[in-house]
């Protein structure tokens, strides 16, 4: 049996716009905080501080047996979403490093569109025409903004496409990932799936980092290292909140509208504080593929609500 959504799809979209403020805002802190520490230290700390969190909180609910319940399926498929997560949040922060926060933002927008790809083949998603129009309004967005930034010389060529191959694969990573979270909530809360993947990814990257680098960090550092492991559970939980009431096909719309977001909080951070991060160079040709991907993303969410949902 697969799952079905609750289908308060008013709820689901509000948790869906939590999702997109969050993931828009992330691009931004991360860049600024690998200017003093390496990706790998930086996830592993957002997976650890969100997995001490998370047990202290279902702990106090007393809601960490059924994890331990689980059967061998289901703790393969656990163990499969935690690798497909690490492997997205690893290779989302090293695309980072080789271009700009909106441009990783604009590349990582393939990952809700294989998601709703894959909930139409796997969990039987139905599609309206306004809704494919949509779809296809995304993909014709994000073709605008790429060739503007690579024609119009904004980014360096190799640089970007290094970088766009590496968010490329993190995005595919993260469909996966949805698609895997969205069965395994048949057996779990969404909680309880979060918390799991937390502690796992946490204990797979703890070799790998470097914890002692942390102490040197300031204070302006360490409030975007928070800020960067806060954002993790207020998307990640709000984003899992989501499936539960709406359709993978309806989330991964609004999630469509995070790059637009993201451009307008460089520009905002910018504005503020010139020195601290470069501003995004787009042209009008840029701005209007953003716009189309905002678009894309209302048709694709609006026009495939046939009826009122309650």
């Amino acid at each position: 049996m697969l799952h079905q959504a609750s289908g308060q799809w008013k709820l689901g979209l509000m948790l869906a716009l939590v999702t997109a403020a969050c993931w828009a805002t992330l691009p931004v802190a991360l860049k600024l905080s690998l200017q003093v520490i390496d990706p790998l230290t930086l996830t592993w700390f957002r997976f650890a501080f969100a997995a001490v969190f998370m047990l202290l909180w279902l702990g106090r609910k007393r809601q960490l047996a059924p994890i331990a319940a689980l059967g061998g399926r289901h703790r393969i498929l656990l163990v499969a979403a935690t690798v497909l997560l690490v492997g997205n949040y690893v290779g989302y922060i090293l695309g980072v490093q080789y271009t700009s926060p909106g441009n990783a933002q604009l590349l990582i927008q393939l990952a809700p569109l294989l998601m709703a790809v894959g909930g139409v083949l796997i969990f039987k998603e139905h599609f309206l025409p306004g809704q494919w129009l949509g779809l296809a309004i995304i993909v014709l967005g994000l073709g605008l903004f790429f060739r503007d930034q690579l024609i119009g010389g904004f980014v360096s060529g190799d640089a970007y496409l290094l970088g766009s191959a590496i968010v490329a694969l993190a995005a595919l990573s993260w469909a996966a990932y949805a698609l895997i979270q969205k069965q395994l909530l048949m057996r779990l809360s969404s909680q309880q799936v979060l918390t799991a993947i937390y502690v796992v990814s946490a204990l797979m990257l703890w070799p790998l980092a470097h914890p002692s680098a942390l102490a040197g960090l300031d204070a302006l550092h360490w409030g975007l290292l928070l800020f960067c492991a806060l954002n993790t559970l207020v998307a990640y939980g709000a984003f899992a909140e989501a499936l539960e009431h709406w359709q993978a096909s309806r989330v991964s719309a609004v999630l469509a509208t995070t790059p637009l977001l993201c451009l307008l909080a460089v520009a905002a951070v910018h504005a503020l504080w010139p020195s601290v991060i470069a501003p995004e160079h787009v042209s009008a040709v840029g701005f209007a593929g953003a716009a189309l991907v905002v678009v894309g993303s209302a048709l694709s969410s609006l026009l495939g609500q046939s009826k009122p949902e309650s």
